[in-house]
């Protein structure tokens, strides 16, 4: 595919999945992030996640933006894990190969990502967050709540900032 026609499948994609999608309200319960298919893990929900800060991340492996985040999560997830921080990686294809299963799980293990990937196919969790782009980082605090969204690259002091600050925070409300 010429890189024309990739730029217009994506513009295409993104209108389709962006027609009347307000994003997922701060300040309010986080979307559900419930799947069939997961990658490092058995199948995970918010609520049994209740109690540990949420990073929900939209991202597809042949994203370059994608991949140019992906050392900054993997840093995080490596640094603030055992204080009660998890990563909920949601891949949600764009191109025809990025479904195949099978090429995740060999992406997944090539680069050595060890956190919980739910496949999102049918682009579910992606529709309940109303997210519109690779990638998206959604920080869901211990209750639950969404507290922030990233769009796209940077702002990577800030958002380890903001774990930090979420994970200092108590897991029921005062």
């Amino acid at each position: 595919m010429t890189g024309a026609r990739r730029v217009l499948a994506r513009t295409l994609m993104l209108l389709m999945l962006a027609r009347s999608a307000v994003a997922a309200p701060v300040g309010a319960p986080a979307p559900a992030i419930e799947t069939d298919t997961w990658l490092n893990s058995e199948p995970l929900t918010l609520a049994s996640l209740r109690g540990q800060v949420v990073l929900v991340e939209f991202w597809t492996f042949d994203c370059h933006n994608c991949r140019n985040v992906e050392p900054y999560v993997k840093d995080w997830y490596a640094r603030y894990r055992e204080r009660g921080f998890i990563v909920v990686a949601v891949h949600s294809p764009e191109f025809a190969h990025e479904r195949d299963v099978g090429n995740v799980r060999r992406y997944v293990e090539r680069r050595g990502i060890d956190y919980p990937v739910a496949i999102d196919n049918n682009f579910a969790i992606w529709k309940r967050y109303a997210n519109r782009y690779w990638p998206a980082m959604y920080f869901i605090d211990r209750r639950g709540i969404l507290r922030h969204i990233r769009i796209g690259e940077g702002g990577y002091a800030r958002s380890a900032t903001l774990i930090e600050t979420l994970l200092a925070e108590p897991a029921e409300a005062p």
